[in-house]
């Protein structure tokens, strides 16, 4: 992975996060969802310097937060050398243009960070692929009259990917850009359906689950390999698959792909279709939960919903709750197992619940 700019003695991008509810009940689900941005600022290399929360009935269909809000963002910003306000929605293009003219500094929403990241992990060229067409079609609605070109702010968060350049080029040059990557995708998933058929006997296997929630280590413990895990979100964009015994008379064909989140962006669900196809063909969709975080039910729900959105609503499911050695109390862990039937409590770090994880593997299979 890319090493941080501090590491590199570069002084880190100093973030304002921005967020608005439109009643104070909904603050806690807020804080959260702040403690989650951060996190994902992190792991795109910068700082949070400080977090807004605005309670407002609507939106401000100009700029979103109010005018008089930007305003005081904008002497935030000034006063202490911010170098990008973050949003924890999508904004229109008109907002985005209205509020980096009138703060003057790089206004970026949730989704063009979660893009970011993919754009900082992507290693294989299908995932490269993958995250530029995604943050194309995101991108080309917002190309005209942009208020501060990114090209303008310096780089950082939310400008890597195809790079500056790209959002200069006229609209006719980006259409054919994505019209030359859906091709290269539809013929690189071409060639995945061919690799796909010689594996039809034997059983397919996927890792799935909301991002950060040890699927990375769990393919390391019950496959024996040695799989980079750094503990920061969206570490693996590319879909990893291992081919092992689970016992002595039963081989099976693991796959560890992409995490999901809240509110992931729709034009990289659907750049990404080709990757998640391996959560499609599996015989059995293994959903890594971590148990240790709050909102567990919430993420479970939001990765439900990814994967029938994608077309796995049949598809068998085992959940697996994980980092179980986070949890102080055991009644926690014995609530969650009472509310989910047949799922398996494990712990990544010290391989807890591991054999009992592979003996319901094992009866999956002998099912079929």
């Amino acid at each position: 992975m890319t090493t941080p700019k501090k590491e590199r003695g570069i002084k880190k991008e100093r973030v304002l996060l921005v967020s608005l509810i439109n009643d104070s009940a909904r603050r806690y689900k807020a804080l959260n969802r702040f403690e989650e941005l951060e996190g994902l600022v992190k792991t795109a290399g910068g700082e949070v310097f400080e977090k807004i929360l605005q309670i407002r009935e609507n939106i401000d269909p100009s700029y979103y937060i109010g005018k008089g809000k930007a305003h005081e963002i904008k002497d935030i910003v000034k006063k202490f050398h911010i170098d990008t306000v973050l949003f924890d929605t999508e904004l229109t293009p008109a907002q985005q243009r209205n509020l980096e003219e009138l703060i003057g500094v790089k206004i970026i929403d949730r989704n063009i960070l979660i893009m970011d990241i993919f754009a900082l992990h992507a290693r294989t060229k299908e995932a490269k692929i993958q995250v530029e067409l995604a943050q194309l079609k995101y991108r080309l609605p917002r190309l005209t009259g942009l208020g501060v070109e990114l090209s303008r702010l310096g780089g950082g968060i939310g400008t890597r990917g195809p790079g500056e350049q790209k959002l200069e080029v006229q609209r006719r040059r980006i259409k054919q850009r994505i019209q030359r990557l859906e091709w290269e995708l539809k013929f690189i998933e071409r060639v995945r359906d061919v690799q796909s058929k010689k594996r039809k006997d034997v059983f397919k296997i996927t890792l799935v689950g909301y991002t950060n929630a040890g699927k990375t280590t769990l393919m390391n413990l019950l496959s024996k390999e040695h799989l980079k895990v750094d503990g920061l979100y969206f570490s693996t964009i590319d879909a990893t698959t291992r081919k092992f015994y689970i016992d002595r008379n039963h081989r099976v064909v693991l796959s560890d792909t992409v995490g999901f989140i809240e509110d992931l962006p729709p034009h990289l669900v659907a750049s990404f279709r080709s990757t998640l196809k391996v959560a499609m063909d599996a015989d059995l969709l293994i959903h890594v939960v971590d148990v240790s975080r709050p909102g567990v039910d919430e993420r479970i729900q939001v990765v439900e919903q990814t994967l029938n959105e994608i077309g796995c609503r049949d598809k068998k499911r085992l959940i697996v709750f994980n980092k179980t050695d986070l949890v102080l109390w055991d009644t926690i862990l014995l609530r969650y197992k009472d509310r989910y039937q047949n799922s398996i409590l494990v712990s990544g770090k010290s391989g807890e619940g591991i054999d009992k994880l592979k003996e319901t593997i094992l009866r999956h299979i002998t099912v079929i």
